[in-house]
Formats: C-alpha cells, sequence, structure tokens
C-alpha cells in the first residue's frame, strides 16, 4: 500500500503546515507537546512514522524552537523514518555567518553542525532552505545531511507587481543585495537601483546616494530580511529624497521584533510592505500596512522535486 508522506510541524509553524497540507498530498502527524513547570519540555510524537517518508516543517527562530526540532527530528528517526526532510522556511543566526573579531562564534556555523548530527534516516537526510542571507551556508553541514537552498523569486516577482503595478523601480537597501535585485529587475523588465551607504563609525552608516534615476517613479525596495527594518528606512529615505512617487517595500523573511512593524509605518515612507510567512511573527502583524503571502505551493513544489508526493511499498 502507498502511503503519502507524513508532514510534523513545530508548535510555531503550525498555520503553514496547514497551508502545506492542503497544497500537497500529505498526512498532517501528530506531536504531544507540554512544559513542565521547571521549564523543560516533554514531546512525543504520536502519529506512527515507522517505515514513512517524514517531513518536519520548523524553523530555528529561536533557541526554544531549534531545539524542539532537533528533538522531534532525531525521534522520528529513531522511530523508524524511512526519509526525513526537514523544512526550514527561515534559518536563525544567517547573518552570523563570519566571524569579524577574535573569539566570535560564528553560530550559523554551529547550528547547522547541530542539525547535522541528526542520526541519518535509512533513506537519507535532507534540509532545504529559503532565501539564505548568504547561500554558503549550506555548506555548513555536514555528515549525511544534504542541505537544498530555494529560491523565493518567483513568488516575490509576484508579490512586487502586486504592490504597485508592473511600471516600477525595484530598489535594494545597499549594494550588498543588488546582484540579486538586478537579476530579479531583468526578468521583470524594470530597471533597478541601490543606495550607496558611506560608514560613519564601527557601527552606523548614513546613504549619500542611489545608483538610479527615480524622480516621478515609484520604487519597491527588496531585502531578503527585515528585522528592526533600520536599513531600509534610510534607504527609502534615500530614493524619496531622489523624488520616488512612492516606495514600497517586499522581503522574504518579515521578522519584525518588538514594535519595529510600527517604527516602520510611523515615518511615513512607504505606502505598503509585503512579506513570505517563512517566519511566523509575520503572520501575527499581518495587516492593512504588511501583507502576508504564503511559501506553501514553493515548498510544495521543492518536495515536488524531491519525489515527496507519494511513497513506495
Amino acid at each position: 500500500m502507498n502511503l503519502p508522506p507524513l508532514l510534523f510541524a513545530s508548535r510555531s509553524y503550525q498555520l503553514l503546515a496547514a497551508r502545506l497540507a492542503d497544497a500537497s498530498n500529505f498526512e498532517v502527524g501528530e506531536v504531544e507537546a507540554r512544559e513542565f513547570p521547571d521549564g523543560e519540555q516533554y514531546r512525543r510524537i504520536t502519529t506512527s512514522c515507522r517505515g514513512r517518508d517524514v517531513i518536519l516543517l520548523a524553523g530555528t527562530i529561536s533557541d526554544t524552537d531549534t531545539l524542539a526540532l532537533y528533538d522531534i527530528a532525531c525521534a522520528a528517526v529513531y522511530y523508524g523514518a524511512r526519509r526525513l526532510t526537514i523544512l526550514l522556511p527561515f534559518f536563525g543566526y544567517s547573518t552570523m555567518e563570519r566571524a569579524t573579531k577574535a573569539g566570535e562564534v560564528v553560530t550559523a556555523k554551529t547550528r547547522a553542525r547541530l542539525l547535522s548530527s541528526i542520526p541519518a534516516a535509512s533513506m537519507g537526510n535532507e534540509i532545504i532552505m529559503l532565501d539564505l542571507h548568504v547561500e554558503g551556508i549550506t555548506h555548513y553541514f555536514e555528515g549525511s545531511m544534504r542541505p537544498r537552498h530555494v529560491s523565493a523569486r518567483p513568488l516575490i516577482a509576484d508579490i512586487a507587481r502586486g504592490l504597485v503595478g508592473d511600471d516600477f523601480v525595484l530598489a535594494c537597501t545597499d549594494a550588498g543585495r543588488a546582484k540579486w535585485v538586478e537579476g530579479l529587475a531583468n526578468e521583470l523588465d524594470v530597471a533597478c537601483a541601490f543606495a550607496y551607504k558611506r560608514r560613519l563609525d564601527g557601527s552606523s552608516t548614513e546613504v549619500v546616494g542611489v545608483s538610479e534615476r527615480v524622480a516621478g517613479k515609484k520604487v519597491v525596495i527588496y531585502d531578503d530580511m527585515i528585522r528592526t527594518g533600520s536599513s531600509l528606512i534610510g534607504a527609502a529615505e534615500a530614493y524619496t529624497n531622489a523624488g520616488a512617487t512612492e516606495v514600497a517595500a517586499v522581503t522574504t523573511h518579515g521578522v519584525f521584533p518588538q514594535d519595529a512593524l510600527e517604527t516602520l509605518r510611523a515615518t511615513g515612507l512607504f505606502s505598503a510592505i509585503a512579506c513570505t510567512d517563512s517566519h511566523p511573527r509575520a503572520c501575527e502583524l499581518q495587516g492593512d500596512f504588511l501583507q502576508v503571502h504564503s511559501v506553501s505551493s514553493l515548498l510544495s513544489n521543492a518536495l515536488l522535486d524531491q519525489g515527496m508526493q507519494g511513497q513506495s511499498d
């Protein structure tokens, strides 16, 4: 009898798991979870995964979530998963991919090593990651863990058009993201621009100009991740001062800690901000100012490429 892949999800990713299940032929598995008074975590896989292809949807959005991912993945293999695929829409600590000072921990690498230590299922382990801040992070994984990077570019293209129409300049916050933005701008047949920065001291910069004439045009700024939004605000000010008639922003990963989104809204610089549901925080904040689009179809297609829509006897 052919059985569909079994989809488990960490507590933070239940909403995206439901969307992914709707888009795919997956059976949703159950994980019992609770916290003891001393803060220790109890988890139990209550759906048998013996001989099944198992998909685990989770993210390293916090240390607690990282350990939940690790615990569930290890248990799935221990209890007989035939093949393990980890869907990791958001890889935390991705900006800590190298040391800039002596003694710094390269946390992106230590997290990759931790996940690489998950025992291997009989048919192997794979981890699928979405729009990494630095694609080279895939090389930090070791042993039997096979990393795969998936681009959200097709979805970002649709989102950008939906924000301001077809006639706009696609921009980025600085030259570091210019190559990615230029490639997408060529696909969209629009102009691209980036902001020039000048370093003021060891921790701050200022925008001193933009690379493309944006006067009288709509601008959509892309950044792979929005956290506090300080770089985004600086870039938006530069494009507005250069004569842009409207500025919107699009990102893959909307992290928005604390009151970051309200800070962005309060500037009055942005007509709208859009992101994906790769980080659960975005779903909590979705509203008239923040549009959230699901990556469920992207992830489903990535699993289709892997042959995860069905299972052999």
